[in-house]
């Protein structure tokens, strides 16, 4: 006998009140169903009106729209002629909601455990020990560190990837019916993302709890939805099981995200690994950055990088990877002047740059250019776009009035946007748009080196796939160099050189960013390409299955005498990793790994290493 639906729409509209009195479709003709204790996934580019549809649910329209049609009915409710104070009746008690970015939906003043238990209060009028007793029990399930304890925390207090299972267990304290998830893994890392995915499954399927997950992460439509439905423009382009959406789709803007999603290698060769220095834009030395009271050699005792080296060759891409949390942003802000470090130097071109960018000459500022993970956070709201770009223009090359009128239509084909977009603010454009202008800011300043820092994190597949088609573009075009600063090791293959691994402010690896998944790497290497989403049904149950089988029950290291990753590491070795300097082994192609374990060791499960393997260790 079939399930009863849960989650019943039919023919939603949606439109947006413009201040002309124009109304824009924003959902149009919408209509969808998901069966008790099923996931449904809704998948779709920026602004294809996957939140929308997600917030409608429980009764919530942005300011300035309207549901202007159709019927919606959750749970035997129908939501779209329930009064204001129905619905506050409703969320949380019925459908619970979990929000993108759990950093901005906690109160940092207040404890983790105030907000958690607030709604079972207020829902269910629990008295204050019930409520506790039952938070600890989902923390638990929710594979929380110290459920009895964690609680008593802050926000500022705990990683992203704990306060997405904390906001899931404050949805799921009330045991709704329903838990709509508005793409909580996006900003996360992909080790932390496994265990987040996990614990959100593994606890729905115990409390057969029916869900809706918004992503356009299609790896995680695979693991964790039964169907989908794509949509884009507002519209259903297509709707059905997951294995038939991902395996045979049948509309061509599936086919396309489908397609997005399997970014292919960088075709061209790889600068060598180690160049002449005359070939070197950029040149680290043993940078340290940290914070806190100096130790007896003169450096902070906190540190965020310790001792990094690197170098970038000229028209080259450096790939930086790591978790959150490893020093990927600071390192981008080191080099651009924006962090100044305690020790170390860095050289530019042949020439030591000055910590403080303020201390930076003109020509060395003009010559290197950060585009930033938010284009929010760096395009004035209140500037139009051409004034924006003109700017820079003025400034560095004292262009003005028509000539960097010309100049900017210039930088706008670069980046394959109409010249329109010079009319218009930020808030008009998309995400995608911003980037692509954020790229033209920086491209303006006729740069020699481009620090991106995850500027594709918060994309679509589609739109990502095409912001990386454009930095190989522009690199081929203009010879800049970059360093690419992700968690997303497809995309680094798609557009890196060579690769850094980061870990706790160390640099643990170099290689050549395609054997990545090939020869000899470093554990921690190993873990974060084991970590990267299939597009298949099962690949999270096999990760968490083999991450279990490699678990070893140890003291938690503070490893201010050995390696950084040895409380982690499924290959340590008590009393040697735990205490002796880690020695740096150097494969035959210029790859660097620091690590204990000989590199026939370091292979990966089911490859081979042998002395004539261009991955295997020289002394």
């Amino acid at each position: 006998m079939s399930r009863a639906h849960v989650i019943s729409v039919r023919n939603l509209d949606i439109v947006g009140h413009r201040p002309d009195g124009h109304d824009v479709p924003i959902v149009r003709d919408v209509s969808l169903a998901v069966r008790e204790g099923q996931m449904l996934a809704l998948i779709g580019e920026s602004g294809s009106g996957k939140t929308t549809i997600a917030l409608s649910l429980l009764g919530y329209v942005r300011s300035g729209c309207t549901i202007s049609g159709g019927q919606i009915r959750v749970a035997g409710h129908d939501v779209t002629s329930m009064t204001t104070h129905e619905l506050r009746s409703m969320r949380g008690r019925t459908i619970s909601y979990v929000a993108q970015n759990a950093g901005t939906a906690f109160n940092p003043a207040l404890s983790i455990a105030q907000q958690v238990i607030e709604p079972a209060r207020v829902h269910w009028a629990m008295t204050r020990e019930q409520a506790e007793r039952k938070m600890v029990d989902l923390f638990r399930a929710l594979a929380l560190p110290e459920p009895e304890t964690i609680g008593a925390r802050y926000p500022y207090q705990l990683s992203g990837g704990q306060l997405q299972r904390l906001m899931a267990a404050m949805a799921l304290i009330t045991d709704p019916e329903i838990v709509v998830f508005d793409e909580p893994t996006t900003a996360l890392d992909v080790t932390t993302q496994i265990e987040v995915l996990a614990a959100f499954r593994t606890v729905l399927a115990d409390r057969g709890i029916t869900g809706v997950y918004v992503t356009h992460d299609l790896a995680i439509v695979a693991q964790i939805a039964d169907h989908a439905v794509v949509l884009r423009h507002g519209q259903v382009r297509e709707s059905g099981t997951v294995a038939d959406i991902l395996g045979n789709p049948q509309d061509d803007y599936t086919r396309e995200l489908v397609a997005a999603c399997r970014i292919p290698p960088r075709a061209t060769p790889c600068a060598p690994m180690e160049p002449a220095r005359r070939d070197r834009v950029l040149d680290l030395s043993d940078v340290v950055v940290g914070y806190g009271s100096r130790t007896a050699g003169g450096l902070p005792e906190r540190r965020i990088l310790d001792h990094v080296s690197l170098s970038v060759p000229q028209g080259s891409t450096l790939g930086i990877i790591g978790e959150s949390g490893c020093g990927k942003s600071t390192l981008a802000r080191t080099i651009s002047g924006l962090q100044p470090w305690a020790a170390g130097q860095i050289m530019f071109r042949g020439e030591a740059l000055a910590p403080a960018v303020a201390d930076r000459t003109r020509e060395q500022r003009r010559r290197l250019q950060i585009v930033a993970q938010n284009a929010d956070l760096v395009l004035n709201p209140a500037w139009r776009i051409g004034a924006t770009i003109e700017r820079m223009l003025t400034f560095f090359h004292g262009m003005k009035g028509a000539e960097a009128r010309a100049e900017a239509m210039r930088l706008l084909d670069m980046v394959r946007l109409p010249h329109a977009v010079l009319e218009r603010y930020p808030a008009e454009l998309s995400g995608g748009q911003k980037q692509r202008v954020n790229f033209a800011r920086a491209l303006a300043a006729r740069p020699d080196l481009v620090l991106c820092d995850e500027i594709t994190a918060a994309l679509d597949p589609v739109v990502a796939a095409a912001i990386l088609e454009l930095m190989v573009e522009l690199q081929e075009t203009l010879g800049i160099s970059y360093i690419f600063i992700t968690h997303d090791l497809h995309a680094v293959r798609a557009v890196c050189d060579q690769v850094a691994v980061l870990y706790a402010g160390h640099v643990v690896e170099q290689c050549d960013s395609q054997s990545l998944a090939v020869g000899a790497h470093h554990p921690y290497t190993r873990l974060l390409v084991s970590s990267v989403p299939e597009m298949r049904a099962g690949w999270l149950a096999d990760a968490v299955a083999l991450r279990h089988a490699d678990e070893l029950p140890v003291a938690q290291h503070d490893a201010g005498g050995g390696c950084q990753f040895f409380s982690r590491c499924d290959m340590r070795m008590p009393g040697q990793c735990d205490r002796d300097p880690v020695p740096v082994h150097t494969l035959p192609d210029g790859a660097r790994i620091a690590c204990y374990r000989p590199c026939p060791d370091l292979a990966f499960p089911g490859g081979v290493a042998s002395d004539a393997s261009p991955h295997s260790c020289e002394s």
